[in-house]
């Protein structure tokens, strides 16, 4: 009877020591991209290869450049952590609803928290670009809802890790060639973003299993 009641982890205890050291990896990634870019107002080398060819797309790509970008813009944020949030209720997961809303949360935080730290800037000295919070804010959902999936589908270690690390590249890509198409961010502040999101969200999900687990265990 505790083991039915008991409520599923939202981080699957087969991806914690993989995701643990990618996580790891991808905060020395923003940090050494942070300390490489300080300060500067322009793009370097691999950011002039990436935008030679992204830069300045043109109708339709660029409407749907624009309509990536809405999605993480504050109304279409909003309306994404909803939908996910109902979803993760829906399906009687509310540790994955409260990871939706902190675990987002937390990670747009950061990107803002690194920004003026960091102080790069593009387009003029008011518009800090690094790390892209579009793209962390797009990573960190799709972190979420694969982390879920996971854990119902009860992949194994290799299977899950896949599973999660490719919904992040596929919402990383998707929106990083958007805010790089349509001129936002310079590619370097896209990954920046992504990897932010990918050292902070599965930390996040330790936290609310650690925190859901001791209260369960009080309550008992």
């Amino acid at each position: 009877m505790a083991a039915r009641r008991s409520a599923p982890a939202v981080l699957p205890p087969a991806q914690r020591g993989l995701l643990g050291l990618v996580a790891v990896l991808a905060a020395l990634v923003v940090v050494a991209l942070g300390v490489r870019y300080a300060g500067r107002g322009e793009p370097g080398t691999v950011d002039g290869w990436v935008q030679s060819a992204v830069d300045g797309v043109l109708p339709p790509w660029r409407y749907l450049a624009l309509a990536t970008d809405f999605l993480a813009e504050p109304l279409g944020a909003a309306a994404l952590v909803v939908v996910t949030v109902t979803g993760c209720l829906l399906l009687r997961h509310p540790r994955a609803a409260v990871l939706v809303v902190v675990g987002a949360g937390l990670t747009v935080g950061t990107t803002k928290l690194l920004k003026p730290l960091v102080g790069r800037t593009i387009h003029g000295p008011d518009n800090l670009s690094y790390p892209s919070g579009h793209t962390a804010f797009l990573t960190a959902l799709a972190l979420v809802v694969a982390l879920l999936a996971t854990g119902r589908l009860g992949l194994g270690r290799t299977a899950g890790t896949m599973l999660v690390l490719g919904a992040a590249l596929v919402a990383g890509a998707a929106m990083g060639w958007a805010q790089v198409a349509l001129g936002a961010h310079y590619p370097t502040d896209v990954l920046g973003g992504w990897c932010t999101a990918l050292a902070v969200v599965p930390a996040t999900a330790w936290l609310v299993d650690r925190v859901a687990d001791a209260g369960r265990r009080e309550r008992h």
